[in-house]
């Protein structure tokens, strides 16, 4: 035995929690893995670095708006003051707050290669096909089977698939959505792309820098006929002259505390919107506990207000891809009863 091998197991055994292993044996993407939010760099759209500006008057009368709102719902478990930068207020499609794609476990490019396969697989509503990618706002992107391919892109594609499985979203008529916590906005340009049908999605948050930008991005999407982004003080009376059909969120309640979720099932009872989707993102690498990062239970909440789980389900069905696919997680879909 030589004294290189000797030294890795003596240190193993004084480890214990860490192996050493040859740098010879690893992949790029483990040698230098990524810790901190980065973006992709690339042009920005004419206008949007003026705009995307922590001192733009629109985001300072949404956060003075949403600071005189219900504590109870805007005071945040996780996304505290200076979790979004303002570099990723000009690349918020990047690695940060709103979308990790490159950090954490799952988070490489043969996790991306894995997950691509299989949305191809299971794809009847040839979503890769229809649907485009870009670089726009420092979003990452991998060049896979000759399409690029993003985790907005897989994820948006999966969450549309559960949806269309479940509740024949493409055979609705004129559906109305509510996305509670929409982040910039993402899943609401792909559903709109994916369903024509669709009257209306309404974008929420609980975050006012969030409602700022995806006001901004839905406008560069040129999607004001179908999308909107609703302030928080505003989505009551919204809800009052529109009625939505499903709600859906996507890892936000999560990353809320239990009162959060409190009001926001209590708005959805009111409103009767009849079916609810929650993707939870608790950190469990699976997601397979439906409850905030605090540990706080979110079926209770859900059930207290009417809904019944109807489906859930693993993101991917193929347990090897649930394991090893990009960022797996489970879908539930309740129904107000």
């Amino acid at each position: 035995m030589d004294i290189g091998t000797r030294a890795r197991q003596l240190l193993n055994s004084k480890l214990k929690r860490y192996k050493l292993i040859p740098s010879s044996l690893l992949y790029d993407w483990q040698k230098n893995p990524r810790t901190k939010p980065s973006y992709k760099e690339s042009l920005l759209p004419e206008g949007a670095e003026k705009y995307l500006q922590p001192d733009n008057p629109r985001l300072r009368e949404l956060q003075k708006r949403y600071a005189d709102f219900d504590p109870d719902v805007t005071v945040p478990l996780v996304w505290q003051e200076g979790i979004v930068s303002p570099e990723d207020l000009r690349y918020f499609r990047g690695d940060n707050a709103y979308v990790w794609q490159l950090r954490g476990p799952n988070m490489n490019i043969m996790a991306y290669a894995l997950a691509t396969y299989y949305v191809k697989s299971i794809d009847k509503l040839k979503l890769l096909q229809q649907l485009a990618e870009d670089d726009s706002f420092g979003n990452f992107s991998f060049l896979i089977d000759n399409k690029k391919i993003s985790r907005d892109l897989l994820d948006s594609i999966n969450e549309i698939h559960f949806l269309e499985k479940h509740l024949d979203v493409s055979a609705l008529s004129d559906p109305a959505i509510l996305d509670i916590g929409a982040g910039y906005g993402r899943l609401a340009l792909r559903m709109l792309e994916a369903f024509p049908n669709i009257r209306t999605y309404f974008c929420t948050d609980a975050i006012a820098v969030s409602t700022f930008i995806s006001e901004y991005y839905l406008r560069f999407r040129k999607l004001e006929n179908k999308a909107k982004a609703v302030p928080l003080d505003e989505i009551e009376t919204t809800l009052e002259k529109n009625p939505v059909d499903i709600a859906v969120n996507i890892h936000s309640f999560s990353e809320c505390s239990i009162s959060a979720v409190e009001w926001w099932l209590s708005l959805l009872e009111k409103h009767g919107i009849k079916y609810f989707m929650i993707v939870p993102n608790t950190g469990d690498h699976g997601g397979e506990l439906l409850q905030t990062c605090d540990h706080q239970d979110i079926s209770r909440v859900v059930e207290k207000h009417g809904y019944k789980l109807i489906a859930r389900e693993a993101k991917y069905s193929d347990p090897v891809v649930q394991k090893y696919g990009l960022d797996p997680t489970y879908y539930y879909l309740f129904e107000f009863c």
